[in-house]
């Protein structure tokens, strides 16, 4: 998860064609997820002239699987990659308690940020990141919801702002599983030795101090200290879809229910069904439905007063309500929710200034929602949003 210094040399790059337009990237964090991003850069590294030139990790396990699928030189401590001066960008893909510190630790060394999502565990923590980009405003900072490279959300917004559907009033998505065993729960690993091969005091960091715990390393998503559970791995996706299509921002009151409903047993602290409804200043709720222990789908949709606007995996269509002058439109999406089209989106925003598809600012308002959430649930309050 942590990174350090390259051992080639600037002029070395300077000796191959478009140098000067290479982009070379330092990884931070080589779990899962890191993985498949790697892969899609190593796959695209010469189309993109793109280059990652270092990887970290606190496990070395992770660190030396990554330095082999990519050719990185491997560091332990993620502030040395900051300090290397021929790194573009870093790619920080760790667990959700980190995000903040190390992207704002990134924009004060002069780099651009791909950060998985949600931006940053807390409210607080994304304020502080959308104040350090305004007082850096030449540094890009792209948010890991990899839906936005999917342009059906943007061209629903435009619909919206067309009247298309009349008076929108409510906005139903989901995110659910099917988990056989425990849920979210992944098998430790022998080989992971702390005090060895492994850094447990800088995988915790930030996070509450505790004794060494494979089961809080390899399934973190179900811990409050690193998580936000259901909420913020898997709502932030679908929330962000919303919001962009409605162009919303804040809710104004937020209210989320559930518990571990079949996992009662489970040590996770985090439910396994989750449900939230979000009133926005606009006049209308979005719905958020979830569970793992059934994976049938709800139909993602947008209702209208005057019709209905149901997202689909080619697009989306919208159908008049009876009576209503509105019209019949299928949509064909282009983009797709891809960590290739999302990497490229940022490196073209850092070459030529292209809008980003997941900015700062959507990030922020998709971890407003889903930490509301979260706080509510664990409070067993309906929260109001204070400006």
């Amino acid at each position: 998860m942590f990174l350090g210094a390259l051992a080639s040399t600037a002029a070395s790059y300077s000796q191959i064609v478009g140098a000067n337009e290479r982009l070379r990237i330092g990884v931070i964090g080589c779990g899962g997820m890191a993985t498949s991003h790697i892969r899609s850069l190593v796959k695209t590294r010469q189309k993109d002239n793109i280059d990652i030139l270092n990887v970290c990790d606190i496990w070395e396990k992770r660190l030396d699987a990554a330095a082999a699928l990519t050719g990185g030189k491997k560091v332990k401590e993620y502030k040395r990659i900051l300090e290397n001066k021929d790194i573009d960008y870093v790619l920080i893909a760790t667990p959700e308690h980190w995000h903040a510190h190390m992207s704002l630790d990134a924009l004060d060394a002069g780099k651009h940020v791909y950060v998985e999502k949600p931006m940053t565990h807390t409210i607080e923590q994304s304020k502080k990141v959308m104040a350090k980009l305004q007082q850096k405003p030449s540094l890009k900072l792209q948010v890991g919801v990899q839906g936005m490279s999917d342009n059906s959300y943007e061209t629903a917004n435009e619909y919206v702002k067309k009247n298309a559907l009349g008076k929108v009033v409510l906005a139903q998505i989901d995110y659910s599983r099917n988990y056989r065993g425990d849920f979210w729960q992944n098998k430790p690993d022998p080989d992971a030795r702390p005090g060895e091969n492994l850094d447990w005091k800088a995988w915790l960091g930030p996070a509450p101090k505790r004794a060494w715990d494979p089961e809080r390393f390899f399934s973190w998503r179900r811990y409050w200290d690193y998580s936000g559970g259901i909420a913020t791995d898997l709502f932030i996706h679908r929330a962000t879809r919303i919001i962009k299509a409605l162009d919303l921002k804040y809710p104004s009151q937020v209210v989320a229910t559930g518990g571990k409903f079949y996992w009662k047993d489970s040590v996770a602290e985090i439910p396994d069904t989750f449900n939230v409804l979000a009133d926005y200043p606009e006049g209308l709720t979005m719905q958020l439905v979830s569970t793992m222990a059934n994976d049938t789908p709800v139909e993602h949709m947008l209702r209208g007063k005057d019709a209905t606007l149901i997202f689909t995996n080619t697009g989306f269509t919208i159908t008049p309500q009876r009576g209503s002058s509105a019209k019949a439109v299928t949509f064909k999406k282009s983009g797709a929710e891809e960590v290739e089209l999302h990497h490229r989106n940022l490196q073209n925003a850092i070459r030529k200034g292209e809008a980003l598809k997941c900015d700062a600012s959507l990030g922020m308002y998709g971890v407003a929602v889903c930490e509301m959430a979260v706080e509510s649930y664990r409070k067993r309050k309906y929260l109001k949003w204070k400006v």
